[in-house]
């Protein structure tokens, strides 16, 4: 009775240790933001969502909500779901997912709410706004799973920016050469695998840092492909830059699927590298959690060691899966120059890399985590040019900074617990 009297106390002290009161904390302080400026100080007038274009063969009527109604909605929902977060938290030491995943959601939506009722046009096209994110959104997708196959394995890929570089650079050239845009996608796989080479010869074979690897080689492409720009793709023939004309790769609706308001025009409306995009999230989810390869993959970032004790080569694991990497982020790069514009421009990608790692931070180092996350800072970036033409009661600029404020909070622990795999960036010695 001793032995039990004394575990019991333990394991009720272990309970009261691991309670955290971030979360709580959090959502009371948005709850209140809710109330204060949704409810409060919320504009008269109607936010209308208009969900259909006039060429859609289905129409759906225009969504119209009384913003300072919906302000008050959203506020009394939040408060609820903050006091039920910190219920939980006192009575069971943790929240549950749902309470989290609901307040996000009402919280956005109250804030879209907010900010398109007190445009001077209060009114937004959802299909014009989805569409647009994903010119944004899909080379973040394919570099945020560059690098989650690196960092999975125990690498960090900070070359990413320059992989998507080097496979924008050379689908152009090579698709301007060969007037085949499917030259092109292949040549930027070729070309985003040669950056991962270097990635993973320097940071693998010879453990350099890894980081220190990523920024250099991030410099080179920059300035390689700047050099190659003024030299050959500026070269003029009877007045044409004839080296920097990319064939494109056209749009291929699929029937019926892309009539679907809003989700047709954004995920069934693509081109080959949009579709190859939504397969490659599912492949390389289902990969790494529910294969043999997968279980691989996770043991040799989580602990080298004892994956080398059970016979997996480490190293060449890691080799192999930086180069895959590297191969996805040149096809995500080559979507600038064979999809989203007519040519090549000097760092065209505009750090686009440096953010696919900010949405595998907030996706939790898991494809569809990483993907959504990307979709988010898309959907931003987009918000945020639509918003400064149709004046908004907030400065844009505070809408291009939220999706990096919310990984800030992801890293830190306040939206759940977001932890790398233990062994990236360290580099394994056999021995």
């Amino acid at each position: 009775m001793s032995v039990t009297a004394n575990i019991k106390p333990s394991k009720a002290v272990d309970r009261v240790a691991i309670r955290s009161w971030k979360n709580p904390i959090l959502l009371g302080v948005l709850a209140l933001f809710a109330v204060v400026v949704f409810a409060l100080l919320g504009p008269s007038g109607d936010a209308t969502f208009r969900i259909s274009q006039d060429s859609d063969v289905w129409q759906v009527p225009n969504l119209v909500l009384p913003t300072k109604v919906f302000g008050i909605v959203v506020a009394l929902l939040c408060v609820g779901l903050a006091v039920t977060a910190y219920r939980q938290m006192k009575q069971e030491g943790r929240i549950a997912k749902w309470v989290t995943m609901a307040f996000a959601v009402v919280f956005v939506v109250g804030l879209l709410v907010w900010i398109i009722g007190g445009t001077k046009t209060q009114n937004i096209t959802l299909v014009g706004l989805f569409t647009g994110a994903m010119l944004i959104t899909t080379p973040l997708v394919f570099g945020s799973l560059s690098g989650v196959l690196c960092e999975r394995s125990g690498v960090v890929n900070i070359a990413i920016e320059g992989q998507l570089l080097a496979g924008a650079f050379t689908a152009a050239l090579v698709a301007s050469i060969t007037q085949n845009a499917f030259a092109g996608l292949l040549a930027a796989a070729v070309a985003g695998m040669l950056v991962s080479f270097l990635l993973a010869a320097f940071s693998i074979k010879y453990v350099v840092n890894q980081i220190i690897v990523g920024v250099v080689l991030n410099v080179l492409v920059s300035g390689l492909t700047g050099f190659l720009f003024e030299k050959i793709m500026k070269t003029k023939v009877d007045g044409v830059t004839i080296y920097n004309q990319p064939v494109h790769l056209p749009d291929l609706p699929i029937p019926f699927l892309s009539e679907i308001p809003i989700l047709g025009p954004m995920l069934f409306r693509q081109s080959i590298i949009g579709y190859l995009m939504l397969i490659l999230v599912a492949a390389i989810w289902f990969g790494l959690f529910r294969t043999r390869w997968g279980l691989r993959i996770r043991a040799v970032g989580e602990h080298p060691k004892a994956a080398d004790t059970v016979g997996i080569n480490v190293n060449r694991t890691r080799f192999l899966n930086v180069l895959a990497g590297g191969a996805i982020a040149g096809v995500g790069g080559a979507y600038f120059t064979l999809v989203a514009v007519s040519s090549f421009s000097k760092d065209m990608t505009g750090g686009l890399g440096f953010i696919a790692l900010a949405a595998l931070i907030f996706g939790r180092w898991n494809p569809i985590g990483a993907a959504l996350a990307a979709l988010l800072f898309g959907v931003a970036g987009n918000l945020q040019s639509i918003l400064s033409l149709a004046g908004t009661p907030i400065d844009g600029q505070f809408l291009a900074m939220l999706p990096y404020a919310l990984t800030i909070l992801a890293v830190s622990g306040f939206v759940g617990k977001s932890r790398a795999p233990a062994a990236d960036g360290e580099p394994y010695i056999k021995g």
